[in-house]
């Protein structure tokens, strides 16, 4: 992109900012409240709106909703955010009583609350920009008054009856002065101007952090006293004195973040109680003020379980609605984690190019299946081991004797599964310890090294240590299943004539069984029974039993006539089950083959030619480089040789 591209690109942004700006009067933002009620809305109203303005998908029975606002940034948290929309911000956007609660995040470190919250806050600047979430406020407001305060509380029945429109709150004290002294009680010249929330500029959106409570004052939320005006002036109650830039005062009509809330000290709390419980802010020589906000806290388990213990917080407590945010449990989501974080981190090293390093197939799965291991709690249904109950967390069907009904079971035997375990930025850390290593490709067994390095100063509790190392043996054991299964596949589909003759071969001898008939011997054209073996060397693989082996050849039978009253030709991957079987077989009958091709430390010609097949088979479909498929060529080959 050229300069002069780029020039022009700022040009365009300042034109759509350009767009969204309006100025005019009380009287002419009525004419905009009769047309659409909603610029009218309350902070949990807008949040609400704009949360499902972005989409929502059901996913069926027993399966959480998708916000789709949610699923660029949080992954595997589709529990928590149904709970937060559907019990906080739904019922409090109809203004019921929850929305005079704090909404309290609660979880372990990494846990995705401050993405939660940033995502929030991000997305209530981008959505004041849009028609839909326009907000107006009185024109040089410190606190971006809504309008329609200007309403007397006498005539706001009748305004409702006219205009649908609930007024709720009052005019600022800044609001009020001018009102009197400067638009003459003229309510309808007022002027109004069409706002646009930013955290930078502190309009709508306010974030407060806890420090030093001896040197932090209840100011940096309700504002103070400007000392030179004060001496002009000579009123303390005179709010042209006051400087109404906290940030409970600067987040009026969005959002305001209270990080580590309950490490703050008791005073600022206090305020905190009084704006939930009353959308009030009190500050000396002034009348109670109204606020419109929604105050957003977050804090970790530790300091929760602490604070909710003490009998002496039952008032703050009873003011608090908890949303607990548990780190995912689901291995796929967990992978989308890792490569958000590895696709934001900005790498930079003066040896080597970081973004050059190629991550090999399954290495972010191992990360992932560990860190998932440690979040699990052990399974209250006998036989049922934890690699069992995380794949059925992760969306797998059947498990052995088990499967996706169970899942809900699982999730009900604890309540607090997933708040404790690896976080993702201990995975990050060790990933990155990974690629600075100098490697052109990151393998699965690079990455389990480095996570077995990294548990030493992860934690000097030996028991936890001991019990990290066995989910890593696990992870491993299944790692190498995996690989065993997907070389094999490979392999397969380098001798893809095999695999279609052995298809036919059964399907002929399938035909013949379920219509009693014979089928024709190829090498002496005789007629003679279906091959009863080699049925069921095939259905072994996938464990069709003795007694199921007729219900199942019917199935494929009628799979097959299905397909040929629509003209399609029964293929390898017809049937998920029989192709796998079909790849088993093969395998099994070609597991010689491989061991002898992939471990060969100077192969002849015919197995050298194979391996680059394979290889480039690898690299083409499979995702992996040369180096990563040689690599994992190798290590199959001494599986395989044990």
């Amino acid at each position: 992109m050229s300069a002069s591209d780029f020039l022009r690109q700022i040009d365009e942004q300042r034109k759509l900012e350009k767009q969204v700006t309006w100025e005019g009067t009380f009287k002419e933002y009525l004419e905009i409240v009769q047309r659409n009620p909603k610029v009218a809305n309350l902070a949990h109203a807008r949040v609400y709106d704009m949360i499902v303005s972005a989409g929502v998908e059901d996913k069926g029975e027993g399966q959480p909703r998708e916000y789709k606002f949610f699923t660029s940034e949080l992954f595997g948290m589709e529990r928590t955010l149904q709970q937060l929309v559907e019990e906080y911000f739904a019922p409090a956007a109809r203004r019921l009583d929850v929305r005079k609660r704090i909404l309290l995040l609660v979880g372990p470190v990494g846990g995705g609350k401050s993405t939660l919250v940033t995502m929030l806050k991000r997305g209530m600047e981008r959505y004041s920009r849009t028609e839909d979430g326009a907000v107006y406020a009185i024109k040089d407001c410190p606190m971006h008054e809504e309008p329609l305060h200007l309403v007397p509380e006498e005539l706001r029945a009748d305004f409702k009856r006219q205009f649908g429109v609930h007024i709720e709150g009052d005019l600022c004290p800044v609001c009020q002065w001018k009102l009197k002294h400067e638009w003459g009680e003229h309510i309808e010249g007022v002027p109004v101007v069409r706002i646009k929330f930013s955290e930078r500029d502190r309009v709508g959106i306010g974030t407060f952090k806890p420090s030093d409570p001896k040197s932090q004052d209840v100011s940096e939320l309700t504002g103070s006293v400007n000392l030179n005006l004060l001496t002009q002036i000579g009123i303390e109650s005179d709010p042209r004195v006051y400087n109404f830039d906290g940030e409970l005062n600067k987040a009026n009509r969005g959002v305001m973040e209270f990080i580590e809330m309950l490490k703050a000290d008791k005073r600022f709390l206090y305020e905190l109680n009084t704006v939930a419980g009353e959308q009030m802010i009190k500050i000396g020589r002034f009348a109670l003020i109204y606020t419109d906000v929604v105050v957003i806290a977050h804090t970790n388990e530790y300091e929760y379980n602490a604070y909710f213990s003490n009998k002496e917080n039952e008032a703050m407590i009873d003011r608090m609605f908890v949303v607990k945010v548990p780190y995912n449990l689901q291995v796929s989501q967990e992978v989308r984690i890792y490569e958000k974080l590895i696709q934001q981190s900005q790498w930079s090293d003066e040896t080597q190019d970081l973004s050059k390093v190629h991550i090999a197939p399954h290495s972010l799965k191992v990360a992932a299946m560990f860190a998932v291991l440690s979040r699990l709690k052990p399974p209250k249904k006998s036989g049922m081991s934890l690699m069992t109950k995380m794949k059925l967390y992760d969306g797998e069907r059947q498990v052995g004797d088990w499967d996706h009904r169970h899942v809900k079971e699982l999730r009900e035997e604890y309540t607090d599964e997933g708040l404790n375990g690896v976080s993702p930025r201990f995975i990050l850390n060790r990933l990155s310890a990974t690629m600075v290593r100098g490697r052109e490709c990151i393998t699965p067994i690079d990455v389990l090294r480095s996570i077995r390095d990294g548990l030493t100063e992860y934690t000097s509790n030996e028991e936890e240590r001991k019990k990290l190392l066995t989910f890593l043996d696990d992870v491993r054991k299944e790692y190498d299943e995996q690989i065993k299964k997907e070389v094999q596949r490979f392999f397969v589909y380098s001798y893809e004539e095999a695999a279609h003759t052995l298809l036919e071969n059964y399907l002929d001898n399938v035909d013949a069984y379920c219509n009693k008939t014979k089928v024709r011997d190829p090498i002496t054209n005789e007629e003679v029974d279906p091959d009863e073996k080699l049925m069921r060397s095939i259905e072994e693989q996938i464990g069709v039993s003795e007694n199921a082996k007729r219900e199942f050849r019917e199935g494929i039978m009628r799979s097959v006539a299905s397909l040929a009253r629509r003209g399609v030709r029964f293929e390898i991957g017809s049937d998920e089950r029989l192709r796998e079987a079909i790849e088993r077989k093969l395998f099994a009958d070609l597991k010689d083959i491989v061991k002898i091709t992939t471990s060969a430390r100077t192969p002849d010609p015919e197995q050298l030619r194979k391996i680059n097949e394979v290889i480039d088979r690898m690299v083409s479909q499979g995702g992996y480089c040369p180096t990563c498929a040689n690599e994992t060529l190798r290590y199959v080959g001494t599986l395989l040789n044990r």
